[in-house]
């Protein structure tokens, strides 16, 4: 089942941000497309059988907290 989860992760406001944060989330096991907007600062995860831990953990991973 694909669907989608949207996190608030405010400490992102370069390019550098949304390529650490894209690159570890899509390392996560069911991940097929990671879309961030740096404006809003949120960041959209799409994928199948997606699961909030390990999410919130590769946002940690990229040096970011996910709201």
């Amino acid at each position: 089942m694909t669907g989608t989860i949207q996190y608030a992760v405010p400490g992102m406001h370069c390019g550098h941000c949304e390529r650490a944060v894209k690159e570890e989330l899509a390392a996560v096991a069911g991940v097929s497309a990671v879309d961030v907007d740096l404006e809003t600062k949120l960041v959209t995860v799409s994928g199948d059988a997606l699961d909030d831990r390990p999410l919130r953990a590769a946002i940690e991973a990229a040096g970011y907290d996910a709201a």
